[in-house]
């Protein structure tokens, strides 16, 4: 983190993204999602009966929530196939609380991602002019013109922040929005949770994630909305029957594709968009016979001179992302963009994006802000047992360029430092073979920050894994 410069008077929200809060039952106040012990996530994604209680009931499908309740922000890793690691939010608050006037005029705002955006946008409005009142009349806030709210939203939470500021009034308060690796337009794997777990290696927890997300009007609302279904030689939007075929809701997704429209040419005010870069991202699907199959480019038209001399109506374009938001889909067109090589799930707490956070919260924009170069890594979100995977890193020419370490998420203790080679050109590590856990792989090239990922190994030729309760 940088020296003590300025410090905001403003009123600052931090706003998680998906899975990003702790949820417990509101009856019994036990822990839902966002547990301490890691192994809590292999006993949930390999036995299933510890998301049962995060699939939606009756009463929230018709709309009548509170059976969960979101206790706070995600104080430890968390794990999710496909969508693969979650960074804990401490650095993110530890970094706002320490560059504003006071750690009062911090806000940490944690929802049940489980449910629409649109219903947690208006808790969020509400929430904020209440802290932003709280704030202004905080004996330690001080100055001529009273504060303003500003608010720091990682993926999800900056949809939340978007459908929030539809509301004239709410956005009039807003001096600035932040938002870290956030799809305005969707993120295909979006569809690829839905579609999991029919078949390939290590089905049960790719099956396990479909089972909780077909049901969740949440996932639905991260669905893409532009061209991204290959069809022929070009491209069309994905449908509500494409879902349904897939086992999602259609009825959920048309209520999220309408949402989408409704906020499409809503304004953050003073809008600063971090976006992943670099990494292997899913950008297109094929859909055919209720699959889905992800592709590494975009399909973008092509110029009509190219189409009249005989060439393809779409061309396919690798644009990158963070390794879940394509990085054309975290940006809306009217801002610049700050690109950041790193992983979805870690782009709110990389020491690069907190940086950031302290610039848009004193109004310095020093930018440009820039990343760990163009570092990228690919690596499956599931590894079996007892056998090597590769991690390909892309970004860096020769294998001395890279470093690479691979971490317990359970001990904090190295267990791996894999040797980076040139194999068939490309640069991979081999990563030993390692028990059932969740680990963090790790790779350095000389930027920054390091680029983390999460991968869960998994031995389903096991008996059930025993249930982890708190």
């Amino acid at each position: 983190m940088s020296a003590p410069g300025p410090r905001s008077r403003d009123a600052v929200v931090v706003v998680p993204g998906i899975m990003g809060s702790e949820l417990v039952d509101a009856t019994t106040g036990r822990a839902l999602w966002g547990l301490a012990d890691p192994r809590w996530y292999l006993s949930a994604w390999t036995s299933g009966s510890s998301l049962r209680a995060l699939a939606l009931s009756d009463e929230e499908r018709d709309g009548r929530y509170g059976r969960v309740r979101p206790s706070r922000l995600l104080r430890f890793p968390a794990f999710a196939p496909v969508l693969a690691g979650f960074a804990p939010y401490t650095s993110l608050s530890k970094t706002a609380r320490a560059t504003v006037s006071h750690p009062d005029a911090v806000l940490e705002f944690p929802y049940d991602w489980r449910l629409p955006v649109a219903h947690n946008a208006r808790l969020l409005a509400e929430r904020a002019i209440r802290h932003l009142a709280d704030w202004r009349a905080h004996p330690e806030q001080y100055g001529d013109q009273p504060p303003r709210l500003v608010l720091i939203a990682h993926s999800m939470g900056g949809l939340l922040a978007r459908h929030a500021c539809q509301d004239p009034a709410f956005a009039d308060e807003v001096r600035a929005v932040l938002t870290l690796g956030t799809p305005f337009y969707g993120a295909p794997k979006a569809v690829l949770l839905l579609a999991s777990g029919r078949d390939g290696p290590l089905r049960m927890p790719r099956a396990r994630v479909r089972e909780l997300a077909s049901g969740l009007p949440g996932v639905h609302d991260l669905l893409p909305s532009y061209r991204c279904v290959v069809d022929g030689a070009g491209a069309r939007r994905l449908t509500s029957a494409d879902i349904a075929a897939l086992g999602g809701s259609a009825e959920l997704t048309t209520a999220s594709f309408a949402g989408q429209k409704r906020v499409f040419d809503v304004v953050l005010p003073g809008h600063v968009q971090v976006v992943g870069a670099h990494q292997p991202t899913v950008q297109a699907l094929t859909i055919d016979a209720g699959t889905a199959s992800g592709h590494h480019y975009t399909l973008r038209p092509t110029p009509s001179a190219e189409r009249r001399a005989g060439a393809p109506e779409a061309q396919r374009v690798d644009v990158g992302g963070d390794g879940t938001v394509p990085s054309e889909s975290a940006r809306l067109p009217w801002y610049a963009a700050i690109p950041l090589a790193q992983s979805h799930g870690a782009v709110a707490s990389a020491a690069d994006a907190l940086l950031v956070v302290e610039d848009v919260l004193t109004d310095r924009r020093t930018g440009p802000w820039q990343g760990a170069g163009e570092l990228g890594i690919d690596l499956p979100d599931l590894a079996a047992a007892g056998q090597p995977f590769q991690a390909v890193v892309t970004g860096a020419e020769r294998p001395t360029d890279v470093a690479c370490s691979v971490f317990d998420v359970s001990t904090r203790l190295r267990v791996d430092t894999p040797r980076v080679q040139a194999r068939q050109g490309a640069l991979v590590a081999v990563v030993s073979a390692l028990p059932p856990g969740l680990y963090t792989v790790q790779v350095q090239g000389g930027g920054a920050a390091p680029l983390r990922q999460m991968v869960m190994v998994v031995d389903e030729t096991a008996p059930e894994i025993r249930e982890l309760h708190p």
